[in-house]
């Protein structure tokens, strides 16, 4: 009888922790970017209320380049490409992505006055994130890095769970597909959908 009721809390437990990684994860899938480097759905807290210890990217200057296929696309000052998430809102704007969330995703953060080249100044502002740490913004949307992008220019997180795309230089997201490498990449096996960690 004591047996049946550690396998049943086993069980329960399992079932349990597997819908939370589920649920956080979401879809798996992600970016068209023709890398072996996977989208990874990272889970996320509504509200700003969740604490993180993640401080994100620091940015001095936002920027803008050219990427194949995407066109022109915002850049923080190293070059790395920055992303909008359909989970955050811009009106008014509302941070959603913290924790497991900002480990894949880090904000782009700024510690002072924020500098633009070919970005008009007036869309660009601050929010303060639940953290302490503060934000920039782009007509409202909160900003991040792909920690997947290892080069400036990399587009890895377009289109990554169909919720994370890289950001105009007025702040709307580009919806095109990354593009996909003409050099060989080492090939992955996908099973499909699972948001794997």
């Amino acid at each position: 009888m004591i047996a049946i009721r550690y396998v049943a809390g086993y069980a329960a437990t399992g079932t349990a922790v597997l819908a939370l990684t589920l649920a956080g994860c979401g879809g798996g899938g992600g970016g068209s970017s023709g890398s072996s480097k996977s989208g990874t759905s990272p889970s996320q807290s509504s509200g700003g209320t969740t604490q993180s210890g993640t401080t994100g990217s620091a940015t001095s200057t936002l920027t803008t380049a050219k990427v194949a296929k995407l066109g022109t696309v915002v850049t923080d000052d190293k070059g790395y490409v920055l992303y909008r998430f359909d989970a955050d809102s811009a009106n008014p704007t509302k941070v959603t992505c913290y924790d497991t969330c900002a480990t894949v995703w880090p904000a782009a953060t700024a510690h002072g006055g924020v500098t633009t080249k070919g970005i008009d100044k007036s869309l660009v502002s601050t929010v303060k994130r639940a953290d302490g740490s503060t934000q920039v913004t782009l007509a409202g949307w909160p900003l991040y890095r792909y920690a997947k992008d290892d080069e400036p220019k990399e587009a890895y997180g377009q289109g990554v769970d169909g919720t994370w795309f890289a950001v105009t230089p007025d702040g709307a997201k580009i919806t095109t597909p990354a593009s996909t490498s003409s050099t060989p990449t080492p090939a992955t096996t996908s099973t499909g959908g699972g948001g794997g960690y």
